[in-house]
């Protein structure tokens, strides 16, 4: 009898210490934040992002908010707090804000950070990175300039080997897109010259289009924009001029119609898309960094246009180059910052 009573004794203490334990709580899934350091309204990568955050609204029924902070350094630290309040999962940009994302992760770890674009590894090991491999895409960008700049038969197009690319800033994601785009159209010709002109600026289109104007002067007969809503001002610029601009992140081949011959797709929604649906299946794994290639679909080459300006014989050329990259029979050299 007294055995009995000392056994449920210690199931009773067992019981009143488990009930006692705080619960293991999973991340409520219901509010979705994407905090971005630019704004929307670019026509490509924070746009691509928004597209994203509806689908799996619309997929999941869940409430989604999205936090714009235009480039200013004084409104990112709210921002991350006022994310961190409204949700438990929040996908992040955070060019030039690193720093404080990773205080941020450290303070929060039960919150899941996925930051894209680039990778970010804070002390705690729970910021989850999509690194696109932007070199395999910006190659074949390269390809579609090298072949329209030597196709003298398209209008415009004069004899010289000159193409351009205008960049928003020089940071490690845009240095790796000039790299492999000056890769991709020497390998057709390594007589090609490049020339890159660099605005400071995300969102001056402006600025994104005398800079290509002045590509142009100068005999380029192909204007990469890597510019985000700067770029923009680079297609109306090709437009003005009746020359090829290529545009970046979404398709913008029909924003100038006849004038922008390709774009170089980074699909930062199907990123957004795909790690929610691994947080929803409980497979995601914090701190993993996610690499988004040509294989995947993260990123890619778009050719298809209202207008269409290439002749089938370039298309078909890139598409087998494409094929190429996707097989591994072509390995496109990634940027190592040197």
């Amino acid at each position: 009898m007294k055995k009995f009573v000392f056994v449920m004794i210690v199931v009773l203490l067992v019981a009143s210490l488990v009930g006692c334990a705080p619960a293991n709580q999973s991340p409520e899934t219901e509010k979705v934040v994407y905090l971005i350091n630019g704004a929307l309204g670019d026509q490509s990568f924070y746009d691509s992002g928004q597209m994203g955050m509806e689908k799996i609204k619309s997929e999941y029924g869940i409430e989604i908010r999205t936090i714009e902070t235009n480039f200013d350094a004084g409104q990112y630290e709210p921002a991350l707090q006022a994310a961190v309040n409204y949700a438990d999962v929040i996908f992040v940009i955070s060019y030039g804000f690193e720093d404080q994302l990773m205080a941020f992760a450290d303070k929060y770890p039960d919150k899941i950070f996925v930051n894209l674009d680039t990778v970010v590894q804070n002390e705690k090991k729970t910021i989850t990175s999509v690194d696109f491999i932007e070199e395999e895409s910006a190659y074949l960008a390269g390809v579609v300039a090298g072949l329209t700049t030597l196709e003298t038969s398209l209008p415009g197009v004069n004899p010289g080997k000159l193409i351009g690319a205008v960049g928003g800033d020089v940071d490690p994601v845009i240095s790796a897109f000039v790299f492999a785009y000056t890769n991709g159209a020497k390998s057709i010709d390594p007589e090609i010259q490049v020339e890159t002109k660099y605005l400071g600026s995300w969102d001056d289109t402006a600025k994104g289009k005398q800079a290509a104007l002045q590509l142009f002067d100068m005999g380029a007969d192909v204007v990469f924009q890597i510019a985000a809503a700067a770029g923009i001002g680079v297609l109306q610029a090709a437009g003005e001029r009746g020359l090829y601009a290529i545009g970046v992140d979404t398709n913008q081949n029909d924003i100038v119609p006849g004038n922008v011959v390709a774009s170089d797709i980074k699909d930062v929604g199907k990123a957004i898309y795909e790690v929610f649906k691994t947080i929803k299946e409980g497979t995601y794994q914090p701190g993993a960094v996610l690499q988004y290639g040509l294989a995947s679909g993260g990123v890619d080459i778009d050719m298809t246009a209202q207008v269409q300006v290439l002749p089938q014989a370039i298309q078909d050329q890139v598409l087998a180059v494409r094929q190429q990259i996707i097989d591994g029979t072509l390995k496109v050299e990634i940027y190592t910052g040197e």
